[in-house]
């Protein structure tokens, strides 16, 4: 059942400066023709060049870290209130694959490097990418993410749980007001939030990463086993799918308590 769109509104807002580094919670954000600029700006390659997410180190999933573009600093904050901070230096072009997709960028010099690798215990390296929403899973068609309140309560219900932190998904927005999985017939539909128009076109498909609690990046819940008791056998675009993923349609400024309506 879809609830009245007036009741439907924008309960979280999240995204992460650096893919596969903690995710942190924001008031508003611009969404633009490829999602939020800040959002996945940068992400890390390890000494082969490969692409380096919370798959390859849980550990990295703890640090939080901002990314002032006007400015041109990026800052870390690691566990034990250890603060890394500088200029942003791009060096050299590089090219990263991502899920056989290449993505054009430049890697980073800075002090960040030698820490995030003395952290996550293997050499890795920052690279910005060229293109706003080049560093995201599905590339800069897939700028926004959408997953209710009432799915990942339904998730956790279902395996036995009495709540999951909505960090683990990784979502850019969260809403609330609508029945369990409600996002689902929005693929292929205009949904306006806040400003923003977005036009989803796909389900996520969930991996490994999400089975992690984002405050320890200890493994807690086994989402892809539970997902896979009732989630396995529907019809979506990716396996064990929980949210919604899409293009923007029209940019604007979204807020946190904004509506959400299903145009």
């Amino acid at each position: 059942m879809e609830t009245a769109a007036s009741a439907v509104r924008v309960s979280k807002i999240s995204f992460t400066a650096v893919k596969g580094l903690a995710v942190r919670e924001v008031d508003a954000v611009e969404v633009g023709p490829n999602g939020v600029a800040e959002n996945r700006r940068l992400h890390l390659v390890d000494e082969t060049g490969r692409m380096v997410n919370g798959k390859s180190s849980m550990r990295l999933t703890l640090v939080g870290n901002r990314l002032d573009s006007e400015a041109g600093t990026l800052t870390l904050d690691f566990p034990g209130e250890r603060v890394v901070a500088g200029a942003l230096e791009l060096g050299e072009p590089f090219e990263t694959v991502f899920f056989g997709r290449p993505a054009n960028g430049r890697l980073v010099a800075g002090p960040w490097n030698a820490a995030l690798s003395a952290w996550a215990g293997f050499d890795v390296r920052l690279v910005m990418s060229d293109e706003i929403g080049a560093a995201s899973d599905r590339g800069p068609d897939a700028g926004i993410s959408i997953i209710s309140a009432a799915s990942i309560a339904d998730l956790a219900r279902t395996g036995g749980a009495g709540a999951l932190d909505a960090r683990r998904f990784r979502m850019l927005f969260e809403i609330d007001g609508v029945d369990p999985y409600t996002e689902d017939a929005w693929i292929g539909r205009e949904v306006r939030i806040g400003e923003a128009v977005v036009l989803p076109h796909g389900n996520i498909g969930r991996c490994v990463v999400t089975t992690c609690d984002p405050a320890t990046g200890e493994r807690d819940f086994d989402t892809l086993g539970v997902l896979a008791t009732y989630r396995r056998e529907i019809d979506t675009t990716e396996p064990l799918p929980l949210g919604i993923v899409g293009d923007v349609v029209t940019t604007g400024r979204v807020r946190v308590g904004d509506p959400v309506t299903p145009l």
